[in-house]
């Protein structure tokens, strides 16, 4: 695991922290190359079914280490290698099946907006706060992010992130849909949307993410993939389980991993 990084489990919810609360959690080359290596883990493990990211302290993350920019970004081939490794890290999270939920407190800024734009889910603190800083560094945010932050709020309200650098409150994020919700009791609210994902059955809930998924990457009709998720879905143990519970008017009791 990179330094500034930490990894855990807590039965099916595997969580991701960034730890570098001193620098506000600003995430380093290192650590932007490990995350895909988190996500293969957290994808390949059957004991584990919600990935949670978060950061130590006070804060999210603002962003990427901009000390480092001079030394990793400095040429022209140094800045497309760093954002290669970046975007490596987006692509992992936004292609996941199973969910991923942001917990986001203080400052959700540049690469932390970025990541967290990149999960499922996010729940807010009161007192954070969330923008995308390109243009106070004279960066072209990259394609596909922008596509997930349009995707998510909307043309005009990206053009705002983006094109202004400014900062918003959690309640404006919730009123434009940068977040799911904002929490007073963000540990027990996040507990229990994830405790929520986990009872579900996990066919569906990583069937219908790789569906939406492909919808965001621009498929406008079923293919076969979709057709075989949904084919696997009917023969599956959980289907049976669900329509067994619903008659029996009990909750299911679902075993596929």
């Amino acid at each position: 695991m990179a330094s500034g990084l930490e990894f855990a489990r807590d039965g099916a919810v595997a969580t991701l922290t960034f730890a570098r609360p001193e620098k506000k959690n600003a995430i380093t080359h290192d650590m932007w190359a490990a995350i895909p290596d988190v996500v293969g883990e957290v994808e390949g493990d059957p004991a584990l079914k919600v990935l949670v990211l978060t950061g130590a302290g006070a804060d999210f993350s603002a962003g990427a280490d901009i000390s480092e920019f001079g030394s990793l970004r400095s040429t022209a081939d140094g800045a497309a290698a760093y954002d290669k490794v970046v975007e490596g890290a987006v692509t992992a999270l936004a292609g996941m099946t199973k969910p991923t939920v942001a917990k986001i407190r203080g400052n959700c800024i540049g690469g932390g907006c970025q990541i967290s734009v990149a999960c499922d889910f996010r729940f807010a603190d009161p007192g954070a706060r969330f923008g995308i800083t390109p243009a106070k560094l004279g960066i072209v945010y990259d394609f596909r992010s922008t596509h997930q932050l349009v995707s998510l709020i909307g043309p005009a309200h990206a053009r705002y992130f983006l094109l202004s650098g400014q900062l918003i409150d959690a309640t404006r994020a919730r009123e434009i849909g940068l977040v799911n919700d904002v929490s007073d009791d963000l540990d027990t609210t996040v507990e229990q949307f994830t405790a929520t994902l986990c009872s579900r059955s996990q066919a569906s809930i990583r069937g219908m993410n790789r569906i939406i998924g492909k919808i965001l990457d621009g498929r406008s009709e079923t293919d076969d993939e979709v057709e075989a998720i949904r084919l696997a879905a009917i023969h599956g143990e959980d289907y049976a389980e669900g329509v067994a519970a619903f008659l029996d008017r009990r909750p299911p009791r679902f075993t596929a991993s």
